[in-house]
């Protein structure tokens, strides 16, 4: 096994290269314009810490569920651009935990605000923006709407604290993994698509037809996340990586890895990730080597499968080809990555 190649740029500058974003960059333009603007309504002392968070943005995937959902005429939707800001403050605000409980200290390539300002400050200020969010969400007059986005961010939230209490559980199920990632990053990529295409004034099929798209994508973006998280190169990917094995989460290359041994052999690798002592370049060899990768990338490519198959009735509607970009330039990064490895 090769190390990762450590000149592949991240994600968030491919996409921006792909030109898939190239028919909504007016709109992503209107949104960094209204979070700037939404910085003055934060307390003075807060301000700071909240332009820091702003400024390192990420690949702005679920504001582009909400445009290209929302898609029309393609002119800039004040509602969309609003609800965009929803998504993206929430997605913002679960990151600044995240960090916290990871003991993440690189983000998009900078100090985490954990990193720079301590614990304290980065649960409370996350805690800000997600209010904050919620009450931009509140602005809108469908009540539906505000409903379904405050059940997404239960749901998210519910899903970190799930994987949390399943620390160093050799246990935890395939099943359950699913159940959890569909919570902690498929509610609000659905979430996403379904305001824009509800805003949009699309149509409930095509509200719930980007809604699916959003959830099994949302899915198979986390399977990638996680795989990173053991194959990837900090200056390739531009965050703290092995942050879930330092912490004893059980993501799906480790239940994958887990499932065929028996009950005394995962109780010992359980010992020697709590203890620090299993190396993740060893551990990483013996994945790969017994096809955990490869299996991974599998269920990673049924989730864009069913994501494709939502929006094929639509597939000649422009959002709704946009969409399938997305998911093609998805693989295609996860396709580069393994290439990489070879």
């Amino acid at each position: 096994m090769q190390s990762p190649d450590t000149t592949q740029e991240p994600l968030t500058k491919t996409l921006s290269k792909s030109g898939i974003f190239d028919p909504i960059r007016p709109h992503i333009a209107a949104l960094d314009a209204f979070l700037e603007e939404q910085v003055a309504a934060f307390a003075p002392v807060t301000r700071p810490l909240v332009r820091y968070t702003f400024s390192h943005a990420g690949k702005r995937l679920r504001p582009a569920l909400v445009f290209l959902s929302g898609w029309r005429d393609g002119s800039v939707d004040p509602a969309l651009v609003r609800a965009a800001a929803v998504v993206e403050l929430i997605h913002l605000a679960t990151l600044v935990h995240d960090d916290v409980l990871d003991d993440a200290k690189i983000r998009h390539a900078s100090p985490t605000l954990f990193a720079k300002y301590g614990s304290h400050t980065a649960v409370l200020l996350g805690d800000a923006i997600l209010a904050h969010a919620l009450l931009l969400m509140a602005d809108f007059d469908s009540a539906e709407l505000c409903r379904a986005t405050a059940a997404a961010t239960r749901k998210i939230c519910d899903g970190e604290i799930w994987q949390t209490s399943e620390r160093g559980n050799a246990e935890l199920s395939v099943e359950a993994y699913f159940d959890i990632i569909q919570m902690k990053t498929g509610e609000l990529f659905e979430i996403s698509a379904y305001i824009g295409a509800t805003l949009g004034g699309n149509g409930a099929e095509r509200g719930k037809a980007c809604a699916a798209f959003g959830r099994a994508l949302g899915r198979a973006y986390q399977i990638f996340d996680d795989l990173v998280d053991f194959l990837g190169a900090e200056a390739a990917i531009g965050k703290t990586l092995g942050t879930d094995l330092a912490s004893g989460k059980y993501t799906l290359p480790m239940i994958l890895f887990l499932r065929g041994k028996s009950a005394e052999e995962r109780a010992a690798t359980a010992a020697a990730v709590a203890a620090g002592t299993l190396s993740p370049e060893k551990l990483a060899a013996e994945m790969e080597a017994a096809g955990v990768f490869d299996e991974c990338r599998a269920c990673f490519l049924k989730e864009i499968a069913a994501a494709r198959a939502s929006v094929a009735a639509f597939a000649d509607d422009f959002g709704a080809k946009q969409l399938l970009a997305l998911a093609d330039f998805v693989v295609a990064q996860v396709d580069g990555f393994f290439a990489s490895r070879a």
